[in-house]
């Protein structure tokens, strides 16, 4: 079976959530939930200052827009494009072109766990990027940004380096 991936629906400026809601149903009632499993309308907080002082609102990140994991196939492509509302797919001619992992990590639309086990002041090896294999102490730990900061001895002078969180693993004595 194809993999599931992200792909970027168009729509009808302020029928965002009227396709994403009738998408869902659409899966419900054909029972596609293993070929489309999620909609997503991404939204950001914001701080508005009006006349009455600062309003605090969800926004869409981008109007006209509706994520939606699935797996494209005939049918799946069909039901989607057929929704009222929807134009059709972000893409080239009438081909879908799915978002790509950095692109979705972007968008924070999947957030990726990431189970941290160590600590400030722990020995850990770096597994990838260039710096594979050296070793080093952390330094910080930024969960916000998902960044851990790891000082490194390089020609014989501690240098710090900034890593994803998942790109060091704590040596084990």
């Amino acid at each position: 079976m194809e993999e599931l991936k992200w792909y970027v629906v168009h729509t009808y400026s302020g029928y965002e959530n009227t396709v994403a809601a009738s998408i869902e149903k659409a899966v419900e009632n054909r029972g596609m939930h293993d070929l489309i499993q999620e909609v997503n309308i991404p939204m950001e907080t914001v701080t508005e200052i009006t006349d009455n002082g600062p309003k605090t609102v969800e926004r869409k990140v981008f109007p006209g827009y509706v994520l939606v994991k699935m797996v494209l196939t005939d049918d799946t492509w069909h039901l989607v494009r057929n929704i009222r509302g929807a134009t059709g797919f972000v893409g080239s001619g009438n081909k879908a072109i799915p978002l790509s992992d950095a692109e979705i990590a972007a968008l924070g639309v999947e957030k990726h766990e990431v189970v941290v086990n160590y600590n400030v002041g722990d020995s850990v090896k770096i597994t990838d990027g260039a710096l594979e294999s050296f070793i080093g102490t952390v330094e910080e730990i930024d969960m916000e940004q998902s960044k851990v900061r790891v000082v490194v001895s390089m020609f014989g002078r501690e240098t710090p380096v900034e890593l994803e969180l998942d790109q060091v693993e704590v040596i084990k004595n």
